[in-house]
């Protein structure tokens, strides 16, 4: 080998321990990752036995389920809405018969029978749809009595409360010149049987708080005739401080057969709706009158007759019902609202009073010309009223005052037959001579068959 290839390896194996040097180096001075030192415990295995190393299983931890979390919603109030209540009122209700027509075919206790509904029949809709109805009750509910002396009695049996109640009428007014024909016995009869049928009245100079099933509460108040200024604020602010929502004011006034109030009517209707009454509901005159808007509220001079069992062959057929809407804002606020006006006839038949009010139809001259008189536009004669030719010499000049006893006495024996059966040869006094054709016009009425009131 020669000296120079010596040299080269002698360089070589230099140059690889100097490497292999400081690779030790290196890693002695390296820092080690920490381990986790597992500590075994140092057992005794006594000799002979073979010891198997513990077999170590890992820890399982089953994951948490967390249920969603429950949102319990806020219970909030409803937002207050507006609420519109709608009240109807109607005429003169004579659910009855005078005596001397009790066994006439054409009677108001033989067209009606048993079969409650009939009056109400074609205006139903009306009353059912609705919160509130009343009308004027002008004769006595009673099945037995002695009629009072007195030109026109009336009377039906208490089983007429299901007139009323088969067809949605709440509110009666009893302040009226029939409520006593047939005496104090006849008056806590018709008294009794409304409140047995659950049917709310209102008596001669008293008041009333009426509440709807819809939550409205009214107050009533009704008087007849003989009623001052005093008596009309009294009660009117009686009933407002008793929490009436509305006051109704049911007055029976004014003259017979007017198509226009007297200026008595207009000063006390004046007066209630001053007090703080909402409504003024006018009866009496058998026809209608106008319906004046004053300071805020409704005066109903008169609403004429509706289903009245008292004249059968009256002169003037025109009726109307009226609504009111009450409006309740968001607020608990009352207010009126709109008027409306619903012509009707007081018959479904086209010159005899069969007692089943009906409205006209829309258009009509019938329609157009209720709608005049309810707006004071009619120009037509006041009917001339007079029952002088039927009153006897002894009777009265003037109707007999509210509480006039009954002409027969009340604890007579029962087998006496009551005042109110008719002779059995006395022809019905409803029937028409029978020279008399029926016409497309009302027929003057015959004799016995004036506008009673």
């Amino acid at each position: 080998m020669g000296r120079k290839t010596l040299k080269i390896l002698l360089g070589i194996c230099a140059a690889v321990l100097v490497a292999a040097l400081g690779f030790v180096v290196y890693m002695e001075t390296r820092t080690p990752e920490a381990v986790p030192e597992t500590t075994v415990p140092t057992t005794q295995t006594p000799a002979g036995e073979t010891t198997v190393p513990p077999v170590t299983v890992p820890e399982t931890t089953a994951p948490e389920t967390t249920a969603p979390p429950t949102t319990v919603p806020e219970t909030t109030e409803p937002e207050p809405q507006e609420v519109r209540y709608t009240l109807t009122f109607a005429g003169d209700c004579t659910l009855a018969s005078d005596p001397g027509n009790y066994g006439s075919v054409h009677g108001f206790i033989k067209t009606i029978g048993e079969d409650y509904g009939y009056p109400f029949r074609n205006v139903l809709d009306y009353f059912e749809n609705d919160d509130f109805t009343i009308i004027n009750l002008e004769s006595v509910l009673a099945d037995e009595g002695y009629a009072s002396n007195k030109l026109f009695t009336f009377r039906g049996p208490t089983a007429y409360t299901q007139i009323m109640t088969g067809s949605s009428v709440e509110a009666v007014t009893l302040a009226n010149n029939h409520t006593l024909d047939y005496g104090q016995k006849g008056y806590d009869s018709t008294i009794q049987a409304l409140t047995d049928a659950e049917v709310w009245f209102v008596e001669e100079n008293k008041t009333t708080l009426v509440t709807t099933e819809s939550g409205l509460t009214i107050g009533l108040y009704a008087d007849s005739f003989n009623f001052t200024t005093a008596d009309i604020q009294k009660n009117v602010q009686q009933l407002r401080n008793q929490g009436a929502e509305i006051v109704i004011c049911a007055f029976h006034w004014g003259t017979e057969g007017s198509y226009r109030p007297t200026a008595a009517q207009k000063n006390f209707g004046h007066t209630a709706i001053d007090a703080g009454a909402d409504v003024v509901y006018g009866h009496h005159p058998h026809v209608l009158q106008p319906i004046e808007e004053y300071n805020g509220g409704y005066i109903f001079y008169s609403l004429g007759n509706f289903s009245f069992g008292g004249n059968h062959f009256p002169r003037d057929l025109d009726s109307a019902l009226v609504q009111l809407t009450v409006i309740r804002d968001e607020k608990g606020k009352i207010s009126l609202g709109e008027l409306t006006r619903i012509p009707v006839s007081i018959t479904s038949m086209a010159v005899q009073n069969n007692f089943q009010p009906t409205p006209y139809e829309e258009g009509t001259k019938e329609y157009d010309r209720t709608l005049s008189k309810l707006d004071g536009s009619f120009t037509g004669p006041d009917l001339n009223v007079n029952y002088d030719h039927l009153k006897p010499t002894e009777a009265p000049t003037e109707p007999p005052a509210a509480t006039e006893a009954p002409a027969a006495p009340t604890d007579a024996p029962e087998t006496q037959p009551p005042a109110t059966q008719p002779p059995a040869t006395q022809p019905p006094a409803t029937q028409p001579p029978a020279a008399q054709p029926p016409a497309t016009q009302p027929p003057a009425p015959p004799a016995e068959e004036p506008d009673p009131s």
